[in-house]
């Protein structure tokens, strides 16, 4: 067998791999991983990893689940691929159904697509021809928030507003707002979390009541800012949303490509404001870690602007080559399933209390400005000087050390920046979350020596 040096070489002699400066690769490791099982994945050598963030925040039941695997082989032998235009199959019926039983009420119908980047184009253009089969066209301009992050295709990219992603392409993005969120990293310690909610809130309502005419929707992801650094905002945030996209007349889209799935500690994350979007967006984990696949989760009012005769062409004509493939359907069915199997939310639960008290000893620690958690999402912020909360120099680059500090201590971390987090599968035993919040601990200490 080949060992890791040789695939490496393979490796960089043809792929442009994503999100990453290619040059880095001469010094910096580069894994080829050969197979996985549970929350660990193995190199070509035999070295094991264990897998903190999900593989990318996609992996729920751990990598080579067995239940999972057999829907698939199942499915795969049946039926492929069909288009989902003039056809249809029962995984994506069945998988449907499930998904909208599962939903906040008054989401009706499921729009499938590859992506979450995608899903998040399509419920852009799905709001904005709403409010055109309306007689609203004027109605097409975005609002999102501070740090917020939708995707990198180019629709997406304009309703966020992380620079790193975004700056590059900034002369070819539809123009969008972006507004100040309750980000309650910058909240001063002597204001309460419902005061400076309210306050923060104040610089989005008063947009709305400015530009409602002019704008479609809102969109957020509830709870947590993920690729924004795991940034965390309180559920009063989204109650205010709510109420006030609702008295405007915009339309309010939840992303819940990374904090949907039970990854909040509810099913979807904005259970726990109690609301009731427009357009919901899952993806990522709807799988389970298996395979591409994003929905669109619809009012009904927003499904019957377009349902007409052909003539007035109003119809939603969007669509992927690949919309509702059944291996995904399906994969995505025995997800579900293994909710049901056994008390999952509670266990995440679990997990959420595991990660406080793992990583409580770093708060107070002089080179860390934050240790923060939501669900099975935990993120301890670096920072120079920690009380004070000033971030390390990008150009340090402490969180390239902790990855490293990691594949030494069989643990596969990717930071965002100065920002460590966690983002388990939800069968991670006690222990070794235990161990992984000690390699974390022992993480921070060696970067910020150096």
């Amino acid at each position: 067998m080949n060992g890791n040096l040789s695939w490496v070489k393979r490796d960089l002699a043809v792929i442009w791999h994503p999100c990453t400066q290619m040059k880095d690769h001469e010094w910096l490791p580069l894994i080829p991983f050969s197979h996985g099982t549970g929350v660990w994945l193995f190199d070509a050598e035999g070295h094991r990893y264990l897998d903190a963030i999900s593989s990318w925040w996609v992996n729920l039941f751990g990598h080579c689940h067995p239940s999972i695997n057999q829907a698939i082989m199942d499915q795969l032998v049946r039926l492929e691929h069909t288009l989902l235009a003039g056809a249809t199959h029962e995984p994506a019926i069945r998988l449907a159904e499930q998904l909208l039983a599962r939903a906040p009420t008054g989401l009706t119908r499921c729009f499938y697509v590859d992506n979450g980047s995608a899903a998040v184009e399509a419920a852009l253009k799905m709001s904005f021809h709403y409010w055109k089969n309306k007689g609203y066209p004027q109605k097409n301009h975005f609002v999102s928030l501070e740090n917020a992050y939708h995707g990198e295709t180019l629709g997406a990219l304009a309703v966020g507003s992380v620079g790193l992603y975004r700056d590059a392409y900034e002369p070819l993005l539809h123009r969008s707002f972006h507004v100040s969120g309750a980000d309650l990293f910058k909240r001063p310690q002597d204001e309460t979390v419902e005061d400076y909610t309210r306050r923060r809130f104040s610089s989005l309502e008063r947009l709305l009541a400015q530009k409602a005419d002019h704008i479609a929707a809102v969109i957020i992801e509830p709870l947590v800012q993920c690729a924004g650094g795991m940034r965390m905002h309180a559920p009063l945030y989204l109650t205010l949303l709510r109420e006030c996209c609702s008295r405007h007349g915009v339309h309010l889209i939840v992303d819940e490509c990374a904090v949907g799935m039970g990854r909040t500690g509810t099913f979807f994350a904005c259970e726990q404001a109690a609301i009731q979007p427009d357009i919901l967006i899952t993806a990522k984990g709807l799988t389970g870690g298996y395979l591409p696949l994003a929905a669109l989760l619809v009012r009904e009012s927003i499904f019957q602007a377009f349902y007409a005769d052909y003539e007035t062409h109003l119809a939603f004509l969007h669509s992927h080559s690949y919309t509702g493939n059944p291996l995904a359907c399906r994969a995505a069915l025995a997800t579900l399933e293994l909710f049901d199997a056994s008390p999952v939310l509670e266990r995440n639960r679990e997990i959420s209390q595991w990660l406080q008290k793992g990583l409580e000893s770093l708060i107070g620690h002089p080179h860390v400005s934050d240790v923060r958690v939501t669900g099975t999402i935990a993120a301890v912020e670096l920072g120079s000087d920690g009380p004070n909360k000033i971030p390390y120099p990008t150009e340090e680059r402490r969180g390239i050390e902790v990855f490293r500090y990691g594949l030494e201590h069989e643990a596969w971390l990717r930071p965002l920046g100065n920002v460590v987090y966690l983002m388990p599968p939800y069968v991670i035993s006690a222990h070794e979350l235990d161990t992984l919040c000690k390699t974390v601990r022992d993480a921070v200490d060696h970067v910020t020596r150096i």
